[in-house]
């Protein structure tokens, strides 16, 4: 008998119950075999979990992290990044124009670490463009450029570099961010040399300007690093090249206008991420890691074939998985790594493939299918995350094994952008790997790390 004949029947004993009429209450007892009776039972299986360092992650991003931050509980992480500049179409310099300076602006938002610690940013030019297949926090940026010296160097702390206030709505209510910037003065040449070069494809293309590809070809980029300090790690917004020139606009007069490149997605931006998980990496009887960007997941193992008769012979209807953090002793969250907003539960196999390119689950752009991947978001209340019904994965996999089977999965951190779907639910429409820099320890205790189910037979 289907499930919803049972329920309906049941609503109707109910009904029947609270009638006078003795005749029906017995005829609709009747209609229900003895052996059709839905019985319910509960289960809870305990899960093996251990930190898994990660030795890079997929990231198209335009907002990299850059910097040095050194936690005392979670180790280090180092960041700096190569991009390239968007050429618009058109873009040109006045007639008989003259380089006056060239600067390039790091802007950002937020900081974590020391914001009054000096540290410096350096710059170095690119050679080669950068490898357009390939968005892997690994990539070593030094392989492009010329790194026997830099061409800017610039000294700044984290809350004292040159602010200004921008605006961005949520519908039509504004907030005012604070955004700090700094500037990074570049030899003139680099104008110049922009300048001649526009000059010369114009006079062979009948006065046409290139497009952003042959541009980017004369022009592959610049690096962006830190030279010294261990104190801050930027989350950067944007990155510009202004080259500052003038004009003459009479015989007698000249007047200054600036030619602004941008990196934006158009163009390829490599983050480079490193970590120092020495002192996360070992067999811990309370407790795992997890890391970003590029440092450490937790690997958790169901155990279900030690359950493995029960779940051939019953339906399960329910699956609660709590994971549990534990909180940090540091409280000030602007200078300590704070957990990930979401955590994606993955199974591992979706991750180490063998093409990603063709079947990876971050490079295919792929989302949580509610079936067997699921998304979970941190209660700042509770301290944890819960995926509230993962039943899915057993009755998934139940069909594609006939022997005992056990299932290795991921907990990894997440950046989910969400959007409101038609009935007015909120749908997930994008999952990426968090590039963010954040960190969590999980309590990993039998009682702790357990799987929660119900079971229905007949």
């Amino acid at each position: 008998m289907k499930i919803k004949s049972i329920y309906s029947l049941l609503l109707i004993l109910v009904i029947l119950l609270y009638s006078c009429d003795d005749t029906l209450k017995e005829i609709g007892y009747s209609i229900q075999p003895d052996i059709d009776e839905l019985t319910m039972a509960t289960d809870t299986l305990s899960i093996d979990a251990i930190s898994v360092e990660v030795d890079s992650v997929f990231s198209r991003t335009k907002y990299p992290v850059l910097g040095e931050y050194l936690d005392p509980m979670f180790g280090s992480i180092r960041a700096d990044y190569a991009t390239e500049f968007f050429y618009p179409e058109k873009l040109d310099f006045e007639k008989d124009a003259v380089i006056d300076s060239v600067r390039l602006t790091v802007s950002y938002t937020s900081i974590i670490g020391d914001s009054l610690a000096p540290m410096s940013l350096k710059i170095y030019k690119l050679e080669d463009r950068l490898p357009r297949k390939s968005s892997y926090t690994n990539i070593n940026p030094t392989i492009f450029s010329d790194m026997t010296a830099s061409i800017g160097e610039q000294f700044f702390t984290g809350k004292n570099a040159t602010s200004r206030i921008e605006y961005y709505y949520v519908g039509t209510s504004a907030y005012p961010v604070t955004v700090y910037d700094i500037h990074v003065n570049l030899p003139t040449s680099i104008g110049q040399n922009i300048l001649t070069f526009l000059n010369n494809y114009k006079e062979a293309h009948d006065g046409n300007t290139p497009d952003s590809e042959t541009f980017n070809s004369f022009f592959p980029g610049l690096y962006i690093t830190t030279g010294f300090g261990y104190s801050t790690l930027l989350n950067v917004n944007s990155t510009s090249l202004a080259v500052h020139y003038t004009y003459p606009v009479q015989t007698d007069s000249t007047t200054t206008k600036i030619f602004k490149l941008n990196s934006t997605p158009e163009v390829t931006l490599l983050n480079q991420i490193k970590n120092d998980n020495d002192q996360l990496i070992f067999d811990n009887q309370n407790h795992t890691y997890i890391k970003s960007p590029a440092g450490i997941n937790t690997q958790i193992t169901f155990p279900f074939s030690q359950i493995y008769s029960k779940i051939k012979s019953h339906a399960l209807n329910q699956a609660r998985l709590v994971i549990n953090a534990i909180p940090d002793a540091i409280t000030d969250e602007t200078i300590k790594l704070t957990p990930p907003n979401y955590l994606l539960l993955i199974p591992k196999d979706s991750l180490l493939v063998e093409n990603p390119s063709e079947n990876g689950f971050f490079e295919k752009r792929k989302l949580p299918d509610g079936k067997t991947t699921f998304v979970a978001k941190f209660n700042k209340q509770t301290y944890s995350y819960e995926f509230r019904n993962i039943s899915s994965i057993v009755n998934h996999y139940k069909k594609l094994h006939n022997e005992p089977f056990d299932l290795v999965y991921y907990l990894v951190p997440v950046d989910a952008t969400y959007s409101t779907g038609q009935n007015g639910t909120e749908i997930i429409s994008s999952v990426s790997n968090l590039i963010k820099p954040s960190a969590v320890r999980i309590d990993k205790k039998p009682e702790k790390m357990k799987l929660d189910m119900i079971f229905s037979s007949y």
